[in-house]
């Protein structure tokens, strides 16, 4: 499997295609709503736009908006840039403010396309590293044990419950899970119940 990206933090580009202004921006996205609340901000920051166009790629969230522009002209050539760069949980936004000359759609995907591509260019891009969320209960003599297990296993300790035991909730590497279960079943001798 090859390695997956995300960005590091918004980057912008600009170009001015037969007088028309692309103003595009890469940003990393946890999802959909994040990435709609971000395109209705830019909807409301440039009111005179004819188009807003944008592209996410977020696990099952993916999507690809033209805006009005011709089908398959913004969107998808956007959504594949962001494919050939190995990102994920990333979003791509186009501001489109129309200069009174048509490109045509071969002219519209070079133009969309060139634009999340210049942005690109600057962006730190950072591995995304799988995570996974583990719960279990300990009895209340083990609480300290995982606490330093937690904490030494570079994992966050998400939620801490106390009833009649101790409930933890942990985020950590999915690729350690299951070598870190099997530790601290054995630190505790079998107390921990995983959920």
């Amino acid at each position: 499997m090859s390695e997956v990206y995300t960005l590091a933090v918004p980057v912008c580009s600009a170009l001015l295609i037969k007088k028309s202004r692309f103003i595009g921006c890469v940003q990393p996205v946890h999802d959909r709503s994040e990435a709609q609340a971000i395109v209705s901000a830019l909807r409301a920051e440039h009111p005179g736009a004819a188009h807003v166009c944008w592209a996410l790629l977020a696990g099952g969230q993916s999507a690809a908006v033209d805006d009005g522009e011709p089908s398959g002209t913004a969107g998808r050539p956007m959504l594949d840039v962001l494919r050939h760069q190995g990102l994920e949980g990333a979003l791509a936004t186009v501001v489109r403010y129309y200069g009174g000359v048509k490109l045509g759609a071969g002219g519209l995907v070079r133009a969309y396309t060139d634009c999340v591509a210049q942005a690109l260019k600057s962006a730190e891009k950072i591995p995304r590293i799988a995570q996974t969320v583990l719960a279990c209960t300990v009895p209340y003599a083990q609480e300290g044990l995982l606490r330093r297990e937690i904490e030494r296993a570079g994992a966050q300790l998400l939620r801490v419950q106390h009833g009649s035991t101790v409930c933890f909730e942990v985020r950590l590497r999915t690729a350690q899970a299951v070598d870190w279960q099997a530790e601290i079943g054995e630190l505790t001798q079998g107390r921990v119940v995983w959920s």
